[in-house]
């Protein structure tokens, strides 16, 4: 009986520890470089509309954005332009629609949209955000990219899957 016993508790443990880990909420690295916001941004499109009512520009087709070491690109891409006090404009966020695709460094995130609030210097993505590092893949319906510091936080049924690793380095 002990060794039934022994037996059970390590088919638990190891399928505890290779289970999928789901959460509410996460917070993990994101881009091995720290972007600058304030960089210029290019965007390269197949098409634009220019809204002068408004103020809005509107990219369509396999739209690029490179922002330094930051790389956006999506189907559709509509930019909010902003006017200050003095009648400077700027660009006050990107929202961009459809086969959302962030790379920053070695990472990568996936979503149905994206909005960029250039002076916070974040990037919302949300609908099936997929993100591919290194380390493994993570999934939510939310994440929230911080430029400046690196990080981002991850919301709305989290997740991944760990596995423990097989191979302790003695050739056991």
């Amino acid at each position: 009986m002990t060794h039934l016993r022994a037996l059970l508790i390590s088919l638990m443990a190891s399928l505890w520890l290779t289970a999928p880990v789901l959460a509410q909420n996460a917070a993990v690295a994101f881009g091995s470089v720290k972007a600058d916001p304030s960089q210029p941004v290019e965007v390269t499109s197949d098409a634009l509309a220019v809204n002068q009512v408004d103020g809005s520009a509107e990219f369509t087709g396999d739209v690029l954005i490179i922002q330094g070491v930051m790389r956006l690109s999506a189907d559709r891409v509509l930019v909010i332009y902003k006017t200050d006090d003095a009648g400077k404009r700027g660009i006050e966020r990107l929202e961009a629609i459809g086969n959302v695709l962030l790379v920053s460094g070695a990472d990568a995130a996936e979503a149905q949209r994206a909005e960029y609030t250039i002076d916070q210097g974040t990037i919302v993505l949300s609908g099936n955000v997929l993100l591919n590092q290194n380390a493994g893949s993570l999934t939510s319906q939310r994440m929230v990219v911080n430029l400046t510091t690196g990080t981002a936080s991850m919301a709305g049924r989290v997740k991944t899957i760990l596995n423990p690793s097989s191979n302790s380095g003695d050739g056991n």
